[in-house]
């Protein structure tokens, strides 16, 4: 009954929520809405207030103003139930081992159905199963940390800069994990400051700084789909005037020593080289790149 409510409800809807820590202003006036299913990216600079806004949705800071809802109010306060959380850095008893520590949070979620094996497999820690905690890498002890969160079986999962202090390997292992677990069909909400990461594993995304919602919604809409070509000839004149005749050509800019076009992401752009040796013009530099979230990361916060 509860996974058939969700699914045509909001799982979270953040209204006017403000903070302050004194003169500093956390939160201002922050409005978001999250959907089942949705693998949501919290998006910003250190300090523009995304772990705030996650302190305050799990019930451990105060907001000065606004409200939030979880499941459009329909658990009352066992949604708490639902949700599994990391903030901050992942604590164990360092003397215990992977089954000791997950077996105390099964206990505390009352959870007699938790599967262990299918657990340490899913983060790459079944067979260092037996190994003391102390004796983790610190990728290893986040990934113990999002076994223990899938205890209990929740419908959300909320991760706070998960990749924070991890190396190459180590971010890369926790991707791949919270890719499969995007793909379960769960929600997840994440912060990061890490652009990379939020396109390669969210759905959605919301852009803040200071405090402020600057934008919000599916990546793919916050990202433009637009294609930029990049071209370049000997007779940079006659390029200019070729590109200028063709009907799909949305933008003509002069970048440096290259000409930058924008055309549609559904538009066949392999075959301009053969149009321009038509026109005579034969291309030294043809390179098309799809805007990336970095890009219009930076252009957004810039304006505000």
């Amino acid at each position: 009954m509860f996974k058939y409510y969700i699914e045509i409800m909001s799982v979270l809807r953040i209204n006017h929520l403000s903070k302050s820590y004194g003169k500093v202003k956390a939160l201002n006036d922050l409005n978001i809405t999250i959907e089942a299913g949705n693998v949501y990216g919290l998006l910003g600079p250190n300090g523009s207030g995304k772990t705030t806004t996650l302190g305050i949705i799990l019930g451990i800071l105060k907001q000065d103003s606004g409200d939030f809802e979880w499941f459009d109010g329909a658990l009352g306060e066992k949604h708490r139930l639902k949700i599994g959380a990391i903030l901050e850095t992942p604590n164990f008893y360092p003397y215990l081992n992977a089954d000791e520590n997950l077996e105390i949070i099964r206990h505390i979620k009352n959870d007699d159905h938790a599967d262990f094996d299918a657990l340490l497999t899913l983060v790459n820690l079944k067979e260092r199963r037996k190994s003391r905690f102390s004796t983790y890498s610190l990728g290893m002890k986040q990934r113990l940390a999002i076994a223990a969160t899938l205890i209990g079986d929740p419908e959300v999962l909320i991760f706070d800069e998960p990749t924070n202090g991890l190396d190459p390997q180590g971010i890369a292992e926790v991707r791949e994990i919270l890719q499969k677990i995007a793909k379960s069909g769960k929600t997840v909400i994440m912060a990061s400051h890490i652009l990379d990461e939020v396109e390669k594993i969210c759905t959605h995304v919301a852009i803040i700084k200071k405090g402020q919602l600057l934008a919000t919604g599916p990546v793919g809409s916050i990202i433009n789909s637009d294609i930029t070509v990049e071209l370049a000839a000997n007779d940079m004149d006659k390029l200019k005037t070729f590109l200028a005749t063709l009907p799909f050509v949305k933008r003509l800019d002069l970048n440096g020593k290259i000409l930058e076009i924008l055309i549609d992401k559904d538009q066949n752009y392999s075959n301009i080289n053969q149009m321009a040796f038509d026109f005579g013009i034969v291309l030294n530099h043809f390179v098309a790149r799809k805007k990336r979230l970095e890009t219009e990361f930076l252009e957004i916060t810039s304006k505000a």
